[in-house]
């Protein structure tokens, strides 16, 4: 186990100090006031000092690696102890997490250095090529109290978790897809609403299944 392990901790800790090079190879060209913080259409809304940014990678770095750490572990610390049977698949999923919080950062900084550039174009295509990446292992994931669509009827049911992550994980494909190409076609004023409608639609609707599910079993067990 240790040694299947120790490889994908340095890609986390990798990732995760990147955006602390690429700050520190550009910081002395950069102006002294930055933007560090955006609105949800992407525009900048706050200025700070540019050390601030510095406080800001490193936040992001230690949330990148804090983040891997919490989901590789989560195997261990699952009451219903069935996570423990996918060891493998939260590695992956750690890693995800680590690559999109490692953008992130790096686009809050490029962001910085051209002078508050727009970075939806940046955020949401990443964030829609996660959620295809998460679609992807939603049918490997076994019931737990950690990661998935945790619902009631779910946790339950061992059914029900299985068929509501099958179609989970073919909606966030697809939503994950149309997000992606949506918010690069569409003009920008446009880019929150795809995403966040997108975003609504593959969140609610596994949540409505697996009680749809669960009332039908009911009928059925009548």
């Amino acid at each position: 186990m240790k040694n299947s392990t120790t490889p994908v901790i340095w890609i986390a800790g990798i990732l995760a100090i990147l955006p602390l090079f690429y700050l520190a190879a550009i910081y002395p060209g950069l102006p002294n006031i930055v933007p560090t913080h955006f609105d949800m259409d992407g525009r900048p809304n706050d200025y700070s000092e540019k050390s601030t940014l510095i406080f800001l990678t490193v936040l992001f770095s230690a949330l990148s690696f804090g983040s891997f750490l919490l989901i590789t572990n989560l195997p261990k610390i699952d009451p219903k102890k069935t996570a423990g049977q996918s060891p493998e698949l939260f590695k992956k999923m750690g890693i995800t997490i680590s690559v999109l919080f490692c953008f992130i950062n790096f686009a809050i900084t490029y962001a910085a250095k051209n002078k508050g550039e727009n970075i939806t174009w940046i955020i949401f295509p990443a964030l829609g090529i996660f959620f295809v990446f998460i679609g992807n292992y939603m049918r490997e994931i076994k019931p737990n109290y950690f990661a998935g669509f945790r619902t009631p009827w779910a946790l339950e049911n061992d059914d029900n978790w299985r068929e509501t992550h099958l179609l989970a994980g073919k909606i966030w494909i697809a939503g994950g897809i149309a997000i992606t190409i949506s918010t690069i076609v569409l003009p920008t004023v446009y880019r929150f609403i795809a995403f966040m409608s997108i975003t609504g639609i593959i969140c609610i609707v596994p949540f409505a299944f697996s009680y749809l599910f669960f009332k039908n079993q009911q009928k059925n067990n009548l």
